[in-house]
């Protein structure tokens, strides 16, 4: 838990009791301080729910990519195989991918060079 949810809460805790004080005694001043402290302390509060939910998808993140570098050599292994069964069961439709593959990066490559804009001559 965070020190601002903490302090967020106290803050709008405070602003209730401030504010049914004002409303008891009659004194809008005090009610209307106890509201904005409430307010205050809402804000503070959902920023430190803020602040926890990131630190959280951070570690859960870093979490990932621990496993991810621990399972590296398995993870490459299992998508070589896959790879190879895929090429296995269709040869004809995995070298037309790769054909395709190569057509584009040829047109890619061969692109023409762009021309600079015509330029124009003022005589006056």
């Amino acid at each position: 838990m965070d020190k601002d949810r903490i302090y967020g809460t106290t803050k709008e805790f405070a602003g209730k009791v401030e504010g049914a004080a004002g409303e008891i005694a009659g004194d809008a001043k005090t009610q209307a301080s106890g509201r904005v402290r409430e307010a205050a302390g809402m804000a503070q509060d959902l920023y430190g729910q803020a602040k926890d939910a990131v630190s959280d998808a951070a570690d859960t993140a870093v979490n990932y990519a621990k496993d991810a570098y621990d399972n590296r050599g398995e993870t490459i292994r299992s998508g070589q195989k896959a790879m190879a069964k895929t090429l296995q069961e269709n040869p004809i439709g995995s070298l037309l991918i790769a054909g395709g593959i190569g057509f584009a990066l040829a047109l890619l490559m061969t692109r023409q060079p762009r021309r600079p804009p015509p330029r124009w001559r003022y005589y006056g």
